[in-house]
């Protein structure tokens, strides 16, 4: 099997997995500002209400969790390229 073969098979793999971990990460980050903060919604930059600590710690936190879920899903989609085409995507 080719080396590109391992790659060309995780383009249209790893383009899917984003989009779901990018509505799985921003579930994720709803839930826990609603526990941290105990509000309901994450301010958004242009907030005028809210101050630029919460501002910034809440994008902080997004940040983390986007891409922790990201690096996972990477991660398993990696995994299981390698497993359905013996190849590791480069």
């Amino acid at each position: 099997m080719s080396r590109g073969i391992g790659k060309a098979a995780y383009k249209p793999v790893g383009v899917l997995m984003g989009i779901a971990a990018g509505a799985v990460a921003g579930a994720i980050f709803r839930q826990v500002w609603k526990v941290t903060a105990g509000d309901g919604e994450a301010p958004s930059a242009t907030d005028e209400d809210r101050g630029w600590g919460e501002i910034l710690a809440a994008a902080a936190l997004q940040g983390a969790i986007f891409s922790a879920v990201r690096a996972a899903v990477d991660r398993g989609g990696a995994v299981g390229v390698r497993r359905l085409t013996g190849r590791w995507p480069d």
